[in-house]
């Protein structure tokens, strides 16, 4: 190993760390999600449990996270772990699946959410959305290649402005817009869907709009505090999440009443027009612009970390291992960068681009959430030596709950989307053979 490499530096403060994870979860889904999820519902009763229950479920699998992430930090996150539980070519496929599908897929979703709304304040002809979506994964990319302190500086601006954009939403709903009256039924949850089934999909929308929290564990080896900042940043972000959510859920409810919210395509802009009148458009648009920048930056500027681990585990890929002095993985950056942009290419061929890239991502992301608490459990028995700063209370319990959670989505995931799903899932059987061939490559040596 060359002396002089670069490598990753404990240059994260647990603040840091928590605007990574809020950032990361608050997206484009709070201003879509709320509507699908009480037209399942049924009652406003029900509206608060289910996004209770999405934020409970949220802190028992960062509860698990926290405990893999003290216990063995690397800047490769999920992907050591697997590699440490299920050896090299698991965690391969792993690596993999975030270069071409989990952590592309995602910035070219945001992406796309963001041109939709970028498109309505300043459209830019037939391919409109495509195009704002292609310019912000260079924007952003640009501003991350500088170094970690650049991208984080601009990740805690953006995560103001965007936790500042929910807050306008609440003092809409709860101070501002007359409240709505109330409904003289429940709302149906749709003809011949059964009580059971319309609880199950709302949640995966609930659970969907909770999604991202685990991408700081790749931070684990650059948080100052090892025993307690990614634990700390985990909890907190997320109890501050689910404070947020409720709040914006209350504020919808009371504005628009459960079925103002349950028929409104964009409800966030229906109580602002409500409020303020219909010039609150403009605002809603800047809101989700911001929401969505947020998401992509802090994805984008963790989801190199794997690309970088896959690197400095395979001599095919060792051109991606590289750290530079400024704190990022600049090749791994790149790479992902590239894909993100094939994707939004993608995206635009099918004309769904959020569609599609919802259907793409899904189901490879939730296999590899499920075999990652698998992970824990694997790892208490074949390293119970291993120091643990922080251990899940409750074990097995937790860590099964987050299985089976994990493993409804993935079902659900499979269920209710269309062939995109076949795309990402085929994607990553194609890892298989790219697979193959690295590891051919590590015996030959050519």
């Amino acid at each position: 190993m060359n002396k002089t490499e670069v490598v990753p530096e404990r240059l994260l403060s647990t603040r840091d760390a928590v605007a990574l994870v809020v950032g990361i979860v608050i997206g484009a889904g709070i201003f879509k999600f709320p509507a699908l999820v009480a037209g399942m519902a049924g009652s406003e009763t029900m509206v608060y449990v289910l996004w209770l229950a999405g934020g409970l479920v949220s802190i028992v699998g960062a509860l698990c996270y926290a405990e893999l992430a003290t216990a063995f930090p690397n800047a490769g996150g999920d992907y050591h772990f697997l590699t440490r539980a299920f050896g090299r070519h698991f965690s391969f496929l792993f690596a993999w699946a975030r270069a071409t599908v989990i952590t592309t897929g995602s910035i070219a979703l945001l992406a796309f959410v963001l041109g939709d709304y970028a498109s309505n304040l300043v459209p830019l002809g037939e391919h409109s959305s495509a195009i704002w979506a292609a310019l912000v994964v260079v924007a952003l990319t640009i501003v991350n290649w500088f170094g970690i302190r650049e991208g984080k500086a601009t990740q805690n601006v953006l995560t103001v402005f965007e936790v500042g954009g929910l807050v306008a939403i609440v003092v809409a709903g709860l101070f501002v817009a007359e409240a709505a009256p109330p409904s003289a039924t429940a709302v149906s949850a749709g003809p011949g869907m059964p009580a059971a089934s319309a609880m199950g999909l709302a949640m995966v929308f609930v659970l969907l709009t909770y999604g991202g929290w685990n991408e700081a564990a790749y931070m684990s080896a650059e948080v100052k505090d090892r025993r307690r900042g990614i634990l700390r940043a985990l909890v907190i972000g997320l109890l501050l999440v689910t404070a947020l959510y409720l709040l914006v859920n209350f504020a919808y409810l009371r504005g628009l009443g459960l079925e103002g919210v349950s028929g409104s395509k964009v409800v966030a802009a229906d109580l602002l027009a409500r409020a303020w009148g219909p010039g609150s458009a403009t605002l809603m648009s800047l809101m989700v612009i911001v929401a969505s920048l947020t998401s992509i930056n802090a994805t984008m500027l963790v989801g190199a970390r794997s690309n970088y681990a896959l690197g400095h585990d395979w001599k095919l890929f060792a051109w991606l291992g590289g750290w530079h002095a400024s704190g990022v993985p600049r090749a791994a950056l790149l790479v992902q960068s590239a894909i993100s942009l094939v994707l939004v290419g993608f995206g635009a061929a099918t004309r769904k681009g959020f569609e599609t890239m919802v259907d793409f991502t899904a189901p490879v992301f939730w296999f590899f959430f499920l075999m990652t608490g698998i992970a824990l459990m694997v790892l208490r028995r074949t390293e119970s030596a291993a120091e643990r700063p922080f251990r899940v209370p409750f074990y097995p319990l937790l860590p099964l709950l987050f299985c089976a959670s994990a493993g409804w989505l993935l079902y659900s995931s499979l269920a209710y989307t269309g062939v995109g799903a076949l795309a990402g899932v085929g994607v990553l059987l194609a890892g298989g053979v790219v697979l193959a061939w690295s590891v051919q490559h590590e015996k030959t040596g050519t």
